[in-house]
């Protein structure tokens, strides 16, 4: 998407070369758009040697199984964005342990994916009937007789590994992204 108008002032904007990239930027008050970005989290919660996963109910990945998650609003602290998609899906409460992974996706929309190793709190699993329709803890076994998204597959693997080897890339299936994953001490 193209911004014709500046979102400080209003003016119309225009394309300048700054520092080497054509950049829309306000000819009235300096105003630079520098570029448009979307932050995405999820959550791997484990109860009982078994991963909450979901169904999705609309595209990306209709009718197949993620881990919870979605989009940071714009005032919203990612960890605070992780535990309420979680609750908001599922009805399940959980507690931020640490990053397990993240994707780095650049295109039109720059879209950087963080997933979360989570503690499950409270609750059993409902899905919310909007985003997904069906919600429960699997196990790998489960896992395997089920459409599980290959991202969803590639993170509970990468959670799973117990290594402390610090950020370690890696290539993932998905064009033109990057997947860095931070594996855990097997918590």
């Amino acid at each position: 998407m193209k911004a014709n108008f500046c979102l400080n002032c209003g003016n119309k904007m225009e394309t300048r070369d700054i520092n080497g990239t054509d950049r829309r930027a306000c000819p009235a008050c300096e105003f630079v758009l520098w570029g448009d970005y979307s932050i995405g989290v999820g959550a791997l919660v484990m109860k009982d040697d078994k991963v909450l996963l979901v169904r999705r109910m609309e595209d990306p990945g209709k009718g197949l199984w993620t881990n919870p998650g979605g989009y940071s609003e714009q005032l919203e602290s990612i960890d605070q964005t992780v535990v309420r998609e979680v609750l908001e899906e599922t009805g399940v409460t959980t507690k931020v342990k640490s990053v397990v992974a993240i994707r780095d996706l650049p295109r039109e929309v720059h879209n950087v994916y963080i997933t979360f190793a989570m503690e499950y709190v409270e609750g059993e699993p409902v899905p919310d009937g909007v985003e997904v329709d069906k919600a429960g803890f699997y196990s790998l076994q489960e896992m395997e007789t089920m459409s599980v998204a290959g991202l969803t597959r590639i993170l509970v693997n990468t959670a799973l590994q117990g290594q402390t080897n610090g950020l370690e890339y890696s290539k993932d299936p998905y064009k033109d992204a990057r997947l860095f994953s931070i594996p855990t001490s097997g918590e």
